[in-house]
């Protein structure tokens, strides 16, 4: 019988089923790994364009006794979330593509400095698209590829963040994930419970990895100049912190 996982309250479930829904809207055979220990929930997954891996955290309402460790469809788990007794039923382990396989640290984690405000890295994404849209209209009818509309998209989200190394790309998808949100002055208890201040919106490093950690989850991936992307990655199954 597949294992049964129960969330802390309804909130949490609600918040997992939306993270789950943007992946399968991005991606409808998406696969997300599942890490569970303690008395939390880890989900990865790499929605496609981004080149990120997302990290979205879910409190359970007690400690697993057996710590869980596998990849699944994500499509197959979301059907299986349900918010009223906020539970699940994990699926049966896939075979999941090679990021699965690759993971951020755990710990090692230090804060670097620079980072915009929430408000600065929403604007700054939404110039972005102004600025892609404008440029593909732009291009003549003889221009206008696949191949040239993704030269400049690759050319307007690897620009970095204001004096960060973050590139534009992860703020998109943090933003795209539901993770970049005002963040409530008082948290309930359905809240996420990674962080609950404003300042808690942080560009994190460890290693050759970049993480911009939000309340509401993370996107991580290799820093800049370090291997980029996450395909040359070394394989280490290791678990992360939401």
């Amino acid at each position: 019988m597949n294992e049964r996982l129960h969330f802390a309250d309804s909130g949490e479930a609600a918040d997992l089923a939306a993270f789950l829904g943007r992946l399968v809207h991005y991606d409808r055979a998406a696969a997300v790994r599942l890490q569970a220990g303690g008395g939390a929930l880890a989900v990865f997954g790499r929605p496609p364009s981004f080149e990120v891996l997302a990290i979205r955290t879910v409190r359970l309402a007690a400690p697993v006794l057996t710590p869980l460790d596998l990849t699944v469809s994500a499509g197959e788990f979301l059907e299986s979330v349900e918010e009223a007794p906020a539970a699940a039923t994990v699926p049966r382990p896939v075979t999941g593509p090679p990021w699965t396989g690759v993971l951020p640290p755990r710990g090692g984690w230090r804060q670097l400095p620079g980072l915009p405000a929430p408000e600065e890295m929403g604007a700054a994404v939404a110039d972005a698209v102004a600025e892609f849209r404008a440029r593909d209209e732009a291009l003549p009818a003889q221009h206008r590829t696949r191949s040239e509309r993704d030269r400049i998209g690759r050319e307007i989200w690897s620009r970095t963040l204001g004096d960060t190394e973050l590139p534009l790309r992860a703020v998109h998808a943090a933003q795209s994930l539901g993770f970049l949100r005002p963040v409530r002055s008082t948290v309930p208890a359905a809240a996420p419970r990674t962080a609950t201040a404003p300042d808690a919106v942080a560009l994190l490093a460890a290693g050759s990895w970049l993480r911009l950690r939000t309340p509401y989850g993370s996107v991580a991936m290799r820093r800049p100049g370090l291997g980029g992307g996450l395909g040359a990655l070394q394989v280490r199954p290791v678990r992360t912190p939401g």
